[in-house]
């Protein structure tokens, strides 16, 4: 099993996020050692569509980058749709990439990188729906299980979740990437 015993992952989501996508690689990275933060534009608890609650730990506009090893951002479209609009969001999200840091993203979460402008000439996979806005921002998109492109870790639904968090798992314990770039 991968060690990530004092590693600081940040989970970036807000209400409406897929329970499954946000439990299962916060298990995966937690059994290996690490530690999971909550990261929300709120900063009391938010909900995801199946009614997963998850308290949140920092605030997205107090939180910093520098201070977490990597980023994970589960999908569903109202939180993925809602993440993209919020403008320290989208500056966090970014701000990994700029860092060199690996990012997990599944599902709907890859609306958030369009913003952040971090996909063109990536190779990536998401929920199939978003297909033409991520090649419309330069990506190359896939229909694969997992992608992994330079620290980025993309993978398209829950039923990916097994390989999506074994491949965090080993990105994150790979640390920085010198092509992780903004």
């Amino acid at each position: 099993m991968t060690d990530l015993s004092g590693k600081k992952i940040a989970f970036l989501a807000t209400d409406g996020y897929e329970d499954s996508e946000l439990t299962s690689p916060w298990e995966a990275v937690t059994s290996a050692g690490a530690t999971a933060v909550m990261v929300a534009p709120s900063d009391d608890e938010i909900e995801g569509k199946n009614g997963h609650r998850q308290t949140v730990d920092v605030a997205v506009s107090e939180a910093d980058a520098a201070q977490f090893d990597a980023l994970v951002l589960p999908g569903g479209v109202v939180n993925a749709d809602h993440l993209r609009m919020d403008a320290d969001a989208v500056a966090f999200g970014r701000s990994f990439f700029e860092q060199h840091k690996p990012v997990g993203v599944i599902c709907h979460g890859g609306w958030l990188l369009v913003e952040a402008g971090v996909v063109n000439g990536r190779t990536l996979t998401s929920y199939p729906s978003l297909k033409t806005d991520l090649r419309n921002a330069g990506a190359n998109w896939v229909d694969e299980e997992v992608v992994v492109d330079h620290g980025l870790v993309s993978s398209r639904t829950p039923d990916d979740l097994p390989a999506f968090n074994a491949k965090v798992l080993e990105e994150v314990a790979e640390g920085a990437h010198a092509a992780q770039t903004a």
